[in-house]
């Protein structure tokens, strides 16, 4: 999955790209170490997440938070002590890029409308997979393909979020969108 993604990446060369659901940064870090061989350092990544757990996002489909190398359990637990979704964690992580990174932290329902969509290039599409945050994270998003941007939604065909598959299926009628279903099902690109 990793070498597709970035190869998806790769195709576009996006200058400022946009992860929704950061999560606990590992794409975020391999994405950065992508726009940097391309652009060196000139480009902007953003990271929007919420960065912890609260009753805001109870009703969120939240995906296995659990490492399956030990050894990741031992280093955050009782080496970092650190929760490794936390924005600190992240931000260590990222800090080879920390020029070009832009963490934020909070609800994409309420930040996505903050931003200026228009110049971004690139959208990686990862965050709540309850059906009515996907659909306002794809509306916020129609800015960035009506620039000839990039919309890649993670999770398009999983059975237990079925809110993704329909939001954005119904995004794509309504604005007349191209929609590709790539990697078995697991993405959707999304473009003019």
């Amino acid at each position: 999955m990793g070498s597709f993604f970035l190869n998806e990446i790769l195709k576009k060369k996006p200058k400022i790209f946009l992860e929704i659901g950061v999560f606990h940064g590992v794409t975020s870090r391999n994405v950065c170490e992508l726009l940097y061989k391309i652009h060196k350092n000139d480009f902007k990544f953003i990271g929007l997440d919420l960065f912890e757990k609260n009753d805001e996002n109870k009703n969120e489909i939240i995906p296995n938070t659990k490492f399956s190398n030990p050894f990741k359990t031992i280093w955050y637990r009782f080496i970092k002590r650190e929760d490794p979704y936390s924005l600190n964690a992240v931000q260590g992580l990222l800090n080879k890029f920390k020029d070009n990174v832009h963490l934020i932290k909070g609800n994409s329902n309420k930040i996505l409308k903050k931003i200026d969509m228009s110049k971004v290039d690139y959208v990686f599409l990862d965050g709540g997979h309850e059906y009515n945050t996907v659909k306002n994270d794809l509306d916020c998003c129609k800015a960035v393909i009506d620039n000839n941007g990039t919309v890649l939604c993670d999770d398009y065909d999983l059975s237990y979020a079925p809110g993704v598959k329909q939001s954005i299926d119904e995004f794509v009628k309504k604005h007349h969108y191209k929609r590709e279903i790539i990697c078995n099902g697991r993405f959707a690109k999304i473009e003019k």
